[in-house]
């Protein structure tokens, strides 16, 4: 069982009642195991983030990167991030907002291959550049 920091609690829920354009449609189509049977929460605390979409039985987070990701810093933090949960043993997609509204039937076909992948390794880098749909 992962742990969290409880103070992210309130902040997890408000994310939740505000999710993105790009983050309903995704949550559409991995809401109530409609994924090969799995679940997915959204807006899951992390130890010390609130990560997009979590499928537990996978150990995949999924996150939605809207126009502030793209900038150095952000960029950066990303990277932090996603090296820390790599190594509390998560498997970690990036998409952006272009590719989910753009692409959706793309992104869950990459998710559904990372998933079904039987090596368990996944791409480092997201599946589509930043801005590309």
């Amino acid at each position: 069982m992962l742990v969290y920091r409880k103070n992210l609690k309130i902040y997890s829920i408000e994310l939740r009642k505000n999710m993105t354009d790009a983050e309903i449609r995704l949550w559409a189509k991995t809401s109530n195991r409609q994924l090969v049977a799995l679940q997915f929460y959204r807006q899951k605390i992390i130890v010390d983030y609130v990560v997009d979409f979590y499928c537990p039985g996978t150990k995949l987070v999924i996150e939605v990167d809207g126009g502030q990701h793209y900038f150095n810093t952000s960029v950066d933090k990303d990277r932090i991030r996603d090296d820390y949960l790599k190594k509390q043993g998560l498997r970690v997609l990036r998409f952006t907002n272009t590719d989910i509204l753009g692409n959706i039937e793309g992104v869950i076909e990459n998710i559904l291959e990372v998933l079904n992948s039987t090596d368990g390794k996944i791409p480092l880098s997201p599946p589509f550049s930043k801005g590309d749909s």
